[in-house]
């Protein structure tokens, strides 16, 4: 395959993403602060990454997390303070390296050697980094929202477990689900 067909085939998949993150934004999500289950929305930018590899699974998944913060895709929150830091911290933990560790799925599948369950494994292991970069954007920045009494670990493990969890559930089922197609693609190029 070529770099042609293979950037080709990673923008197909980011668009697919979109799609599946814009049908998931019809449903009203119970957040005030951000924060969605989809329909499997990160399932083929991790396919992308356990198809085509470390390189393109990193140029797939940051250019799917900058189209996270452009609306009808995804939906920017600005931080709660107003300084530059804040607002720094929030765009990488967030946005950007929240979405950008999914292309790190196919560099771990090569860890597991590509055996029956790798695919999910890998997806289970970078959407459960992608939870820790929301739970530590929550103890840096989100925590002004914490109710009184509640401390900010707390609040930020479940505030963002509230959707990242079924996050994790569903993006592994459904990587179980696809796995010969996963496996077939990678083997033919």
């Amino acid at each position: 395959m070529t770099k042609l067909q293979k950037l080709t085939t990673c923008s197909m998949l980011i668009a697919l993403s979109s799609v599946l993150c814009v049908i998931s934004k019809l449903i009203p999500a119970p957040w005030l602060q951000g924060g969605s289950v989809t329909l499997a929305s990160m399932v083929p930018i991790i396919a992308a990454s356990e198809i085509f590899g470390l390189k393109y699974g990193l140029i797939t998944s940051v250019v799917f997390s900058i189209l996270q913060m452009i609306p009808p895709i995804g939906s920017f929150y600005p931080p709660p303070t107003q300084t530059f830091l804040s607002f720094v911290l929030v765009v990488m933990l967030d946005y950007i390296l929240s979405y950008s560790v999914l292309g790190l799925s196919g560099m771990i599948c090569k860890v597991f050697k590509y055996k029956k369950f790798s695919y999910a494994l890998s997806g289970f292991i970078t959407v459960s980094i992608r939870y820790l970069c929301h739970i530590m954007s929550g103890l840096l920045i989100w925590g002004v929202y914490a109710p009184q009494g509640q401390t900010v670990l707390y609040y930020s493990v479940f505030y963002n477990g509230s959707y990242m969890i079924p996050e994790i559930i569903i993006t592994t089922g459904v990587l179980i689900f696809i796995t010969p197609v996963i496996d077939r693609m990678r083997k033919s190029i």
